[in-house]
């Protein structure tokens, strides 16, 4: 276990310390070796421990070096080293008492301070105390420890079990930076989690990019930024990703593909939502029913593309049999000025039934048939809307009536008052010889009396 090697390489490192005649190694103690019983029995304990790999044995002469009397600097020694036998045996804890007794009483040279703390750490950590755990990270590293990028993740990922993101993101970015944009990918992720904690979303979208860049296929990614987009109120920009998304063909499901078709819509684009759901529904990705068949028509319409709404309206409105869609198939006919068309769907929506509005319906019928010069159907039409609109056709089709007898009239009159006034002048030249008065008189009388019956017979002498 890489833990036991640890604790083993310290106290290896400690017994060369210990067997080197006439060298301070701690600071709490001036004394600086064995006596001779004493050395006999660590010494054997240590090979039971280094050498023959026998915990127990190793423990049992420390047990009896315990009962003897010991000088401070072999007490130091015996705690270090059953710090290791008892790693070696799984009692952790039992380890950190020895190892935090060796320091508290000075018996750690100061070189070796740093490691010890470190050690004590890890141990911890086997125990699952991350408050102690990272309490002694933090004196390891004040004691002159510089952690390598295995134990900047170590801490990173410390820091967040102990619920302090910030430092925690701080050791992260550090592994980040050292190893790079070729990271393991469990490092971006761990990021990305702690940007989002964090709250610091300008950071997390460019590094969710960054990854993207290197797995541009990867759902989850995009879902991600997706996510913050919407998150922060940016729908435009969750619509981007949206629209890219679908473009490069990680959109596939129903509920998927009519996200983009709404977005489209919501952006003001009704054509290319309506290209796009008429597109699916062909390919089969979005099923044609009567509401999707509806949505089309409506995107078709609100964009002004009223030739392909109109086959979409009348699939929709043969699929229900709707007379409001056969109304709406005929409203559009009429925007085309298909007039004839205009009024074979309205009719049909008629019989069918389910209008809301017949009335406005019997008057776009009624305007069918005016631009068609059918007047008199026109008429029966507008009479059988009943409503406003009707009438007020109704009402114009009599003015139009009107103006044009007026015309006709007039037409009339004019020539008629002319020869009236010619025969007149004829009358005051009757006292003149026959080839003295202008030829015109000598007709005068007959063509007045043509004009004059015409006048009469038109009705509009009488003002009929």
């Amino acid at each position: 276990m890489a833990l036991k090697s640890k604790i083993r390489s310290f106290v290896a490192a400690c017994a060369l310390v210990v067997l080197g005649a006439g060298t301070a190694v701690a600071q709490g103690c001036d004394v600086t070796e064995f006596t001779s019983k004493n050395g006999q029995l660590y010494l054997a304990a240590e090979n039971e421990l280094l050498v023959n790999d026998n915990a127990t044995a190793a423990l049992a002469k420390l047990n009896e070096l315990r009962a003897n009397e010991m000088n401070c600097y072999e007490e130091g020694a015996l705690l270090r080293l059953s710090a290791a036998v008892k790693v070696e045996s799984g009692d952790y804890m039992g380890a950190v008492a020895d190892l935090e007794s060796a320091v508290n009483k000075g018996y750690v040279p100061a070189d070796q301070i740093a490691t010890t703390y470190y050690n004590i750490a890890q141990l911890y950590l086997q125990d699952e105390n991350m408050p102690r755990a990272i309490s002694y990270m933090e004196r390891w590293m004040s004691a002159g420890g510089q952690p390598d990028r295995s134990q900047k993740w170590q801490l990173a990922v410390l820091y967040h079990k102990a619920d302090d993101n910030q430092k925690s993101l701080r050791w992260a970015e550090e592994v980040f930076r050292q190893d790079g944009p070729n990271a393991e990918r469990e490092v971006y992720d761990f990021l990305i989690f702690l940007y989002d904690e964090t709250g610091q979303l300008a950071k997390k979208a460019q590094l969710l990019e960054q990854l993207l860049r290197r797995n541009p296929t990867e759902r989850r990614l995009w879902d991600a930024i997706a996510g913050d987009y919407f998150q922060a109120g940016n729908q435009r920009r969750a619509f981007e990703v949206q629209k890219a998304m679908y473009l490069g063909g990680i959109l596939q499901t129903s509920d998927e593909i009519m996200r983009v078709v709404n977005f489209y819509n919501q952006f003001d684009v009704p054509f290319q939502a309506a290209k796009i759901l008429e597109k699916e529904m062909n390919a089969g990705r979005v099923e044609k029913n009567y509401e999707k068949l509806e949505l089309l028509a409506n995107l078709y319409q609100v964009a002004r593309e009223f030739e392909r709404a109109i086959p979409v309206i009348r699939e929709a409105a043969q699929l229900s049999n709707s007379g409001e869609m056969y109304e709406r198939l005929g409203r559009s006919y009429a925007e085309l000025k298909d007039w004839e068309q205009t009024e074979e769907a309205l009719l049909q929506a008629l019989n069918t039934g389910g209008i809301n509005d017949r009335g406005t319906a019997w008057t776009l019928i009624g305007q069918s048939r005016y631009e068609r010069d059918d007047v008199e159907g026109a008429l029966e039409a507008f009479r059988s809307a009943n409503n406003r609109g009707g009438r007020g056709w109704i009402d114009f089709i009599a003015a139009e009536r009107a103006t044009a007898r007026a015309l006709q009239c007039f037409e009339l009159r004019t020539p008629f008052l002319e020869l009236d006034n010619e025969r007149k002048a004829c009358n005051r030249l009757s006292a003149l010889n026959e080839d003295q008065r202008p030829e015109g008189c000598r007709t005068i009388d007959e063509r007045y009396e043509i004009a004059q019956i015409a006048y009469q017979e038109s009705g509009c002498a009488d003002g009929s």
